[in-house]
């Protein structure tokens, strides 16, 4: 079997994908058709040069922008649809799904849509797709004003069906993650896992804060661990997840080549880490393409790709006979 066929055919998890940014360029038209007038291009080519992002904060900027066609829960329900027929093409049986959930509650979507699209949404994808999704809700930055308890509150009151962690985006160096103690504090005593972005664009320290003041179970991104050993040791003792995406952090600037990219040193140095694409439609990739460009680069052998696909499902929220159908279906391979 070649390699490529090997990638294909491994069961696969994700666990770090925005709902947005996963939009394929054919869905993203299609709203920006249905949305005229907008500041989304509305041809192919145009739109794939809009995506051609120079730094972190124009690639926020432009995921805004797009944010703000989402204006109706049948757009969301379009979008999560979206994701799971995309997904279904690189043997994604499993995601959870991050949605910013108070950026379309600004967008004039009522609570009790969003939810109903969520779940209308989550139905389709199994029934169709057969792709399980489960969500985490994050908070989109400073675009809250709060420090994240809108988002906190909404979850606790409204928690739908299959809504199972608590996260944090957006531009980090105006976001310090201790700010956001207080909301993260509330999503956890509703149940929920701490699942927040730190060290994608930011030093260590913010890493740290993220583990200190948030909890942190798992950390998305989390590149510049690299930086300090003693915090590579530690999420290496503790088993903290480091949900590493590589071909983002090349498209946003957050790291400048491939051959820098810390992935290798964290795994050598014990890291459990995951891969995921984060916004696959505004970075041109998908699952498979990230598992090769791990065999490509890094020198990543079978056993070690089927060891990153075992270590997202471990790392899941996912059901527990999901999970051991899954790793059941990996070692067979």
């Amino acid at each position: 079997m070649h390699i490529s066929d090997f990638v294909h055919a491994l069961p696969k998890a994700e666990l770090h994908v925005h709902l947005v940014g996963a939009a394929s360029v054919d869905t993203v038209l299609a709203l920006a058709r249905n949305h005229p007038g907008g500041r989304v291009p509305t041809d192919e080519a145009a739109l794939r040069k809009f995506y051609e992002f120079r730094d972190f904060r124009h690639f926020i900027n432009v995921y805004g922008i797009v944010n703000d066609l989402v204006t109706t829960g049948e757009d969301v329900r379009t979008l999560i649809v979206g994701y799971a027929r995309d997904a279904a093409r690189t043997n994604i049986r499993y995601a959870e799904l991050t949605i910013s959930a108070t950026s379309h509650l600004r967008a004039g979507i009522a609570p009790d849509e969003l939810v109903e699209a969520l779940k209308a949404g989550r139905d389709e994808a199994l029934a169709e797709h057969g792709v399980a999704l489960q969500w985490i809700f994050d908070v989109p930055g400073t675009w809250d004003r709060d420090w994240g308890m809108t988002s906190a509150r909404f979850a606790a009151e409204y928690r739908p069906e299959g809504l199972v962690g608590f996260g944090l985006g957006g531009f980090e160096s105006d976001s310090p993650r201790a700010m956001f103690r207080e909301a993260f504090a509330m999503a956890r005593d509703a149940g929920l896992h701490m699942v927040p972005h730190a060290g994608e664009t930011t030093p260590p320290s913010e890493i740290w804060a993220a583990l200190r003041d948030l909890r942190a179970e798992r950390i998305g991104h989390g590149v510049s661990a690299v930086q300090d050993p003693e915090l590579m040791r530690h999420l290496a003792d503790e088993g903290v997840v480091v949900e590493v995406c590589p071909t983002s952090n090349i498209r946003t600037g957050a790291v400048t080549s491939l051959d820098e990219h810390p992935l290798p040193r964290l795994v050598e140095a014990g890291v459990p880490v995951t891969i995921s694409t984060d916004d696959p439609g505004m970075f041109h990739t998908d699952l498979d393409r990230e598992y090769l460009l791990c065999h490509e680069r890094f020198g990543f052998g079978r056993d070690e790709l089927a060891g990153l696909a075992r270590a997202a499902v471990r790392a899941s929220y996912a059901p527990a006979e999901l999970k051991d159908q899954l790793l059941k279906e990996i070692d067979a391979l």
